[in-house]
């Protein structure tokens, strides 16, 4: 489905950038630690969200295609 490639891109992406950002704050402090561990729970929360959505959209496609094609009553 292409809602969950971009909700894959999305994430990665995300995953990715908080990982980079990681590896900068243990090796260059650029913020303080209460910023950043707000920062980090911001990220997983927005990843957490933005694959339930996907998941839930698609099952509800899925579900309709189903019952559109009478697999389903």
């Amino acid at each position: 489905m292409k809602i969950m490639k971009i909700a894959s891109m999305i994430t990665g992406v995300i995953f990715a950038l908080f990982a980079i950002l990681l590896l900068v704050q243990m090796w260059g402090n650029v913020m303080p630690w209460e910023v950043f561990i707000k920062l980090g729970v911001t990220a997983g929360v927005i990843i957490v969200v933005t694959f339930g959505l996907a998941i839930l959209y698609r099952e509800y496609i899925e579900e309709k295609t189903m019952k559109d094609e009478k697999y389903l009553d």
